[in-house]
């Protein structure tokens, strides 16, 4: 019987160890709370809830060795920690986050120990990039060459579920959400470089049309050029990741980053104080006694304004306690802490995860194909959420995959060559996570 161990017993891993234990894997879920480890495993024969600290390296070493394949669901900086025990004892690793320069920098020594090290195997990234390279292949065997493609995707409430006035809830984690926010971006738009720094990224937004739901918001998501390689795009002339929020999202959380609440400098704040005076503490100017009159000249805004509105919804003019008070915490945890408590899905809600892929591709004689790819997957009414599927499903497909050996590769690897990407969509769609692609000829 094959092993797996996962590593973190968050907020999107149920399904993931559920569809191993269902094919058979005798699965141990190893978390700093146990009591999460233990429910996500819920009594099954195969399987078995450990707790184990992310620094405890000899115990996470133990368990390494013990198993077939580690799946590391574990913060981003430890993945490379997991990756070098893994290569050590010659085992396979599977993770959803992107591939850092680290990780990278190990697909010599995982070719040489004969490991496979899959990356970028969740959402987003993951199913973009298995979507987008069918159809990115399947145009080149018809002759053609893609000369723009864009491509967005986002978790949010469903439409029924959409009833705070951020627009938003957490379906993972908010400190994550809001460090999403501080990255710069870069992407290519008809020939020409595009880069823009972290604290403009929210006024880089545009409206974008999504069939069956109207206007979403897009920002940009990252390095879009990163991928000009791993798409074999290098001579495209338009290439744009992005990232969907309901409208309204991006002015609010540009004047969030301009306050500084994004701030990770590690303070503390006494016992007693309240958000009123936390979100004070920001305002650079005098302060006349007037809280949202103060908000409102040190953010340039009219103090009827809808980014307000959201701040007084959250409670950030409040006499409601700071969370984490008397604690050594940062602004961003406090913030996040605020979100969660305000910001969480009502049991059974639902959530949505969008994604929308646009392609524009050129053939023999100067014809041009519109091709669009759009998933739009909603959660379970108390059941898993659209975001927990959506990531951890196709996480689990290839960890099955490598420990049946329907993948024939070692190193660093990420879901863009035909061995992963299609069965592993062909399997997801028959869980009814599934990508509709439909074609125009383009006018």
């Amino acid at each position: 019987m094959h092993k797996v161990l996962v590593l973190g017993a968050g907020l999107v891993t149920r399904p993931l160890v559920r569809y191993l234990l269902d094919k058979g894997v005798q699965v141990t879920v190893a978390s700093r709370t146990v009591s999460k480890a233990r429910e996500l495993i819920g009594g099954h024969a195969n399987g078995r809830a450990l707790q184990v600290l992310a620094d405890d390296k000899k115990e996470l070493e133990k368990l390494v060795r013990e198993h077939d394949l580690s799946v590391s669901l574990l913060p981003a900086p430890l993945h490379p920690v997991v990756a070098e025990m893994c290569i050590k004892h010659k085992k396979h690793m599977v993770t959803t986050s992107y591939v850092s320069d680290v990780m990278r920098g190990m697909d010599k020594a995982a070719h040489a120990a004969g490991v496979m090290i899959l990356n970028e195997i969740g959402v987003d990234p993951g199913i973009d990039h298995m979507s987008a390279m069918r159809i990115i292949d399947a145009v080149k065997k018809r002759g053609g060459e893609v000369v723009s493609f864009k491509s967005y995707c986002g978790g949010l409430p469903a439409p029924d579920a959409n009833d705070n006035p951020w627009g938003y809830k957490f379906s993972w984690s908010p400190r994550a959400v809001c460090t999403a926010g501080k990255n710069s971006a870069r992407w290519r738009e008809n020939g020409k470089e595009v880069k823009v720094p972290g604290p403009e990224l929210f006024l880089n937004h545009h409206k974008v049309d999504v069939a069956g739901l109207g206007a979403l918001e897009a920002y940009p998501n990252r390095d879009s050029l990163g991928y000009l390689d791993v798409y074999c795009l290098k001579d495209i002339q338009t290439l744009f990741r992005g990232t969907f929020r309901y409208e309204g999202w991006c002015n609010c959380l540009k004047k969030v980053v301009d306050l500084g609440l994004l701030s990770e400098e590690p303070v503390t704040y006494p016992k007693g104080t309240t958000l009123a005076q936390w979100t004070a503490t920001f305002l650079k100017g005098k302060k006349s006694g007037d809280l949202r009159a103060d908000l409102a000249r040190e953010l340039k805004l009219e103090p009827s304004s809808n980014v307000l509105e959201r701040f007084a919804w959250l409670g950030l003019m409040s006499n409601e306690p700071v969370p984490l008070a008397g604690e050594r915490t940062t602004p961003l945890d406090v913030l996040a802490a605020r979100m969660l408590a305000k910001m969480s899905y009502r049991e059974g809600e639902r959530d949505m995860i969008v994604l929308c892929h646009y392609f524009v591709a050129r053939f023999k004689g100067g014809k041009e194909e519109e091709i669009t790819s759009t998933l739009i997957d909603f959660g379970q009414p108390h059941g898993d959420s659209s975001m927990s599927r959506t990531v951890s499903l196709p996480a689990a497909i290839g960890a099955k995959m490598i420990l049946d050996r329907a993948i024939d590769a070692t190193g660093v690897h990420i879901p863009v060559i035909p061995a992963i990407y299609n069965p592993v969509l062909d399997e997801l769609e028959r869980l009814d996570i599934k990508c509709v692609e439909r074609s125009k000829a383009r006018a």
